[in-house]
């Protein structure tokens, strides 16, 4: 096997969170996966793993349960120009090449190339900072939560610059408490590169009311919007990617969280015991406060309302919009209490 295709191939062995790692470092945003002889048993990308977890698998299982079985692939007797087009009609930016054995010989990659260059994104991302902090006193008595420093570096800083290095050029912050503190860091974001504009909230607006105060005119996109206390490496252009495909009116990231009930739990029929579960787990998703919501919609949220996101969108599926989940594998962390806090310390740089 070449050195490019030992690059993006892994064997039957390997795991889904195995796939996202080689994924994570290829420029390529898949993998292949063969089997001993080395044919072709499928391809794996972020996509798939993402509906995986979604499905209720685990990210440890094997990477063969999530692929792709039956990806576009070319053959050795196909000309360039013809895998060019093949890969532009697919609109995918490699593929494998099998011999008449379905074992892989080459990789082609589009002549068009991958560009080096970052995509900047016109979507705008709104990054809520105005809460009190109020789990987190004393810290927070003299500092808006989000410029708590982590790693030496205030939250808020590295949310944002994160997004920056993702492409994102446009941002708003909503203020309530100390907003002088936060605006007088940050600025207009011209030393960072970027536009950032303060949305001011004169009371508490809740986790949604504050993007009715977005100006109607800057709302011609779909925008992200994030709680400002969230230290997290979530892929914010696959959230995009994967909001647009789905075409709903909103998107929220979920995650995994799983609890243990400290007794034993008893199912019954009437007086009859049919199973005795000792200190069962449940698992199930819960809201990451992340989420992408359409222009449209955010034009309908009242002005100076308090308006929380969850009851946000059960009101739009109540009227009949989708609002689809985009499952976080990354590394994500709530800095709601000071234990969070103290983790994010240990955390930050090696997990983010």
């Amino acid at each position: 096997m070449n050195s490019k295709l030992k690059l993006v191939t892994l064997n039957r062995t390997h795991s889904a969170r195995d796939a996202l790692e080689l994924i994570n470092v290829s420029s390529l945003n898949f993998a292949l996966i063969a089997d001993d002889e080395n044919k072709l048993l499928g391809t794996i990308t972020d996509g798939d793993v993402r509906r995986f977890l979604l499905a209720g698998h685990q990210i440890e299982n094997d990477a063969t349960l999530a692929m792709n079985p039956s990806p576009i692939t070319g053959n050795t007797k196909q000309s360039v120009k013809e895998l060019n087009n093949l890969m532009q009609k697919h609109n995918i930016a490699a593929v494998p090449i099998l011999d008449e054995n379905s074992k892989i010989v080459d990789l082609e990659i589009s002549n068009t190339g991958i560009s080096s260059q970052k995509k900047v994104y016109d979507n705008s991302v709104f990054l809520m900072a105005g809460g009190l902090g109020t789990r987190l006193q004393p810290l927070t008595d003299d500092s808006p939560k989000p410029m708590l420093q982590v790693g030496g570096k205030p939250l808020l800083e590295i949310i944002l610059k994160n997004f920056i290095e993702h492409g994102f050029v446009n941002f708003y912050i909503s203020v309530q408490y100390l907003p002088e503190i936060i605006m007088d860091y940050f600025q207009d974001g011209k030393n960072l590169g970027v536009s950032i504009k303060y949305i001011q909230e004169d009371q508490p607006l809740g986790t949604a009311g504050a993007l009715g105060l977005i100006p109607q005119e800057a709302l011609d996109s779909p925008i992200i919007v994030m709680n400002g206390d969230i230290l997290t490496s979530v892929d914010f252009p696959a959230l995009l990617d994967y909001h647009s495909k789905h075409e709903g009116a909103a998107t929220m990231c979920v995650r995994d969280y799983e609890f243990q009930v400290p007794l034993g739990v008893i199912e019954g029929n009437g007086s009859k015991i049919n199973m005795i579960k000792e200190k069962p787990i449940h698992k199930c998703q819960v809201n990451a406060g992340i989420y992408v919501i359409n222009s449209d919609i955010v034009k309908i949220i009242p002005e100076n309302k308090r308006v929380d996101m969850p009851d946000f969108l059960s009101d739009q599926i109540s009227q009949g919009n989708s609002v689809h989940m985009f499952p976080i594998h990354e590394y994500w962390l709530d800095i709601g209490r000071l234990e969070d806090f103290n983790k994010a310390q240990i955390d930050y740089p090696q997990s983010y």
